[in-house]
């Protein structure tokens, strides 16, 4: 039921001239701080069929967006030779003679399947060469909490939520 069209509603920032860049994390905090709110503190919340209230709790389980966008929201370098998310340090782009750019160029071939066409296809990619390398097996929970530890800190202060907003929904 939650998923069906009537209860779904999509906001987005389109890029452009008036593109807040950098700033987006102006725009950002605000939903931030309401959704570690209806995390950790939760809102009360009245189920019309049982007649019952509960605290209902919230959680941000998926985004959607583009390279550029994933960059400017979530602080990932998207441009350069470590631009894509997946890959990481483990890229084979490369950059380009005259125009210093990185390139991605057949780097989606590692994600088909080992007996692929495309990895024995010297004509349609790079000049003369296969691509037989296969994606990296994904992180584990372990791996990642592991690699997220060697960072300090952004906020030294842990932000403050209060404890009672004084807001409910009832019907």
């Amino acid at each position: 039921m939650c998923i069906s069209s009537e209860y779904m509603f999509l906001s987005m920032v389109i890029l452009g001239p008036s593109n807040p860049k950098h700033l987006i994390d102006v725009y950002l905090e605000p939903l931030i701080e309401e959704l570690q709110n209806l995390w950790h503190v939760g809102v009360l919340t009245r189920d019309s069929v049982k007649d019952e209230k509960f605290m209902m709790r919230t959680v941000l389980m998926w985004t959607v967006n583009e390279l550029p966008t994933y960059g400017m929201a979530f602080g990932w370098k998207s441009v350069g030779a470590m631009g894509c998310p997946v890959c990481m340090k483990d890229t084979h782009a490369f950059y380009l003679q005259n125009g210093r750019n990185a390139c991605h160029f057949d780097c989606h071939i590692q994600f088909l399947p080992p007996d692929h066409p495309y990895h024995r296809n010297k004509k349609a990619f790079t000049k003369n060469q296969c691509e037989r390398k296969v994606a990296r097996p994904r992180l584990t929970e372990k791996q990642i909490r592991d690699w997220v530890e060697e960072f300090s800190p952004a906020v030294e202060v842990p932000l403050s939520l209060p404890t009672d907003t004084g807001r409910s929904i009832s019907g």
